[in-house]
């Protein structure tokens, strides 16, 4: 319990699971991943102004062959523009059920469902607000890995982290650029949100998205699809996941290097 891949419809059975994570969740985040050829024309059919948008560089901290990431754990770090940087620790999938009340107590921590076309998957989050040269200087070597992550965030870590494997062991994976704008489409109440993803091999991920509360789910993803849909947007494509691509890519970078290296 706790997600599922990407498939046309859910069946009777997923759907008693999706409603019985949103009883235990803070948030659901409605999404959708668009394919490269696409995102220009979607873009101009919502009204998308690049110029409004956020410049962020993201990072990611996981082991060579990403064994944190096989565990269910992400860890990662952000640069943002006017903004300053951010940690989070998360853990995905959950069951909010099982987790304890000292963690959901803590106000650093949520509990989000992400859902998209056929699919969903819960997360819980520990999230760390940093100065603004943090992820600069460490990425730079100047301060280690470890002091990016609070209290908070290092005993989450160690109670879900591979023993012997310290957040100073890990590889720094990244940057990936992000642009995100937020803006009002016409003819729709919320506000939407939308990424792009531009990875170092030149490829691409746009996502759109908005958050709303889990009592709100049904309602807005219907809304959405059907607002969607009359934009010719396509909400039957296969759904990219944004990380998993961006942790593939430098795991693969780090294998070279290290064949590079050794030969």
């Amino acid at each position: 319990m706790g997600s599922r891949a990407v498939a046309p419809t859910l069946t009777d059975e997923e759907l008693a699971d999706f409603l019985a994570l949103t009883r235990g969740a803070d948030t659901v985040e409605l999404k959708l991943t668009m394919l490269l050829s696409d995102r220009s024309r979607a873009g101009a059919a919502l009204g998308v102004d690049p110029l409004d948008g956020q410049i962020r560089q993201v990072y990611f901290f996981d082991t060579p062959d990403l064994v944190l990431n096989q565990r269910g754990l992400v860890v990662r770090a952000r640069r943002v523009q006017g903004k300053g940087d951010d940690s989070v620790v998360k853990l995905r999938p959950v069951d909010p059920k099982n987790l304890s009340p000292e963690l959901r107590a803590s106000r650093n921590f949520g509990v989000e469902i992400d859902a998209m076309p056929g699919g969903y998957v819960c997360s819980g989050s520990m999230k760390h607000t940093l100065d603004p040269t943090s992820v600069k200087d460490t990425v730079a070597g100047k301060i280690p890995v470890h002091e990016l992550f609070s209290k908070e965030q290092r005993s989450l870590y160690g109670e879900h982290a591979p023993e012997g494997i310290g957040l100073d062991d890990l590889a720094i994976l990244g940057p990936i650029l992000v642009l995100k704008v937020k803006f009002a489409p016409e003819d729709y109440a919320r506000k939407l949100a939308a990424e792009l993803w531009l990875y170092p091999d030149n490829s691409m991920i746009l996502e759109l998205s908005t958050r709303c509360a889990p009592s709100e789910a049904f309602q807005m993803a219907a809304e959405l699809r059907i607002f969607l849909g009359q934009r010719d947007v396509d909400l039957t494509g296969e759904q990219a996941t944004k990380t998993k691509k961006a942790l593939e890519f430098f795991s693969q970078r780090l294998a070279v290097l290290g064949q590079e290296g050794g030969g």
